[in-house]
């Protein structure tokens, strides 16, 4: 996976972590995020990038609780905090911090697969990701 996808995969959980906060204020936030600045100067970015985030919750809503709280809680904190954090996901779940990082891979595959059948759908693309390769 390039660096910048895996990136933006991450920042994309780091968003919805803070937006999942119950001490945030969601009042007032969708105003600001459609103000963010266009990165590419393209217009309807905003506008894509809230699909997008519809999408992610769509699926994280779709997977099994406790996988959602694990791909959550996987990226939470930060630099020394989130090693401690995954330290002790690992030996909750009876896990090594390697099978621990299998684990929330395949999540994020599985939230990759999904969240692009979403935007699809929405798009109205005709992309099934769970049909099988000789069905048409």
């Amino acid at each position: 996976m390039p660096p910048a996808r895996y990136c933006y995969i991450v920042a994309k959980f780091v968003l919805l972590e803070h937006l999942r906060r119950p001490d945030q204020q969601l009042v007032g936030l969708t105003p600001t995020f459609d103000r963010l600045p266009d990165p590419a100067g393209r217009p309807g970015e905003a506008a894509r990038r809230e699909r997008l985030l519809d999408c992610l919750d769509r699926c994280m809503r779709a997977l099994p609780p406790d996988d959602a709280q694990l791909i959550l809680d996987y990226y939470r904190g930060e630099q020394r905090a989130k090693i401690e954090q995954r330290r002790r996901l690992a030996t909750e779940r009876n896990l090594s911090l390697n099978a621990l990082k299998i684990r929330a891979c395949r999540l994020r595959d599985k939230l990759e697969v999904c969240i692009n059948a979403c935007r699809a759908d929405r798009e109205g693309g005709n992309f099934f990701p769970f049909s099988s390769q000789g069905d048409d």
